[in-house]
């Protein structure tokens, strides 16, 4: 199922989103609704088209990457082409783990995480300086997803997981239940201080969750790194497009 925000043009970016539904969790719902969010058409200064992938949720993306739903992704990224969209992305970084294949087998732009950032990024910073990164569930990054994105090995990354933080945790472990946006905003911006505190020598800091760009901003403020997201990602290849 597709579903676009149109102005006065036609989208070129399209974004392939979580099934949604009863599968989502309650306080997921709430990010989601955030200016910034990959999901909120707000976030855009362009039009966009989002399309709905069938068993597309945390369990078979974050948790256990499931290829059937891959090859969903690539389905639905096909109508997409089909349709005219002309750069394609997705709504939860960790579908970083099928950047190559998906990516090969499209006719146009695949860009699967704000992680593909990170290579450019490791060349804009000298050697001595580190890349500081932010994800949802720390355990549920593998290795793989940083090799899928492009970083080498011997990238110079210190990653900090928000499942530490109380509020933030209740995606996973209550599911059902609202989260407090504010206390979640508090928690997004202490995780990102205690990264620059633990690691001084950090040049940057990377955001790999689509949830996580409604709190770039105040993260620029507070650590004064440069902060580098989906939104910064998209932006940049839509204006590629243009």
């Amino acid at each position: 199922m597709s579903f676009s925000v149109s102005e006065t043009s036609s989208p070129l970016i399209g974004i392939l989103c979580w099934e949604g539904g009863g599968t989502t969790p309650r306080g997921l719902e709430q990010l989601e609704s955030l200016k910034g969010n990959s999901t909120n058409p707000e976030t855009f200064s362009f039009p966009v088209l989002y399309r709905r992938v069938p068993g597309a949720n945390i369990e078979t993306i974050l948790e256990n990457p499931d290829p059937g739903v891959m090859e969903r992704m690539i389905r639905e990224a096909r109508a997409m082409e089909n349709q005219g969209i002309r750069g394609i992305t997705t709504s939860c970084g960790f579908n970083a783990i099928f950047q190559r294949k998906i990516a090969s087998s499209l006719k146009v732009p695949f860009f699967s995480s704000s992680l593909l950032q990170v290579p450019l990024i490791r060349q804009m910073l000298g050697p001595e300086r580190s890349i500081l990164v932010l994800t949802a569930k720390k355990a549920a990054l593998r290795k793989e997803h940083l090799r899928e994105a492009g970083i080498a090995e011997d990238t110079n990354l210190h990653i900090y997981g928000m499942e530490e933080c109380p509020e933030w945790n209740k995606i996973f472990i209550a599911p059902r239940e609202e989260v407090r946006l504010e206390v979640i905003a508090e928690e997004v911006v202490q995780t990102g201080e205690k990264a620059q505190g633990e690691h001084p020598e950090a040049g940057a800091l990377v955001l790999e969750c689509t949830d996580l760009p409604p709190f770039a901003a105040i993260l620029r403020k507070r650590t004064g790194l440069p902060v580098f997201d989906f939104v910064t990602l998209t932006e940049y290849m839509h204006r590629s497009l243009c």
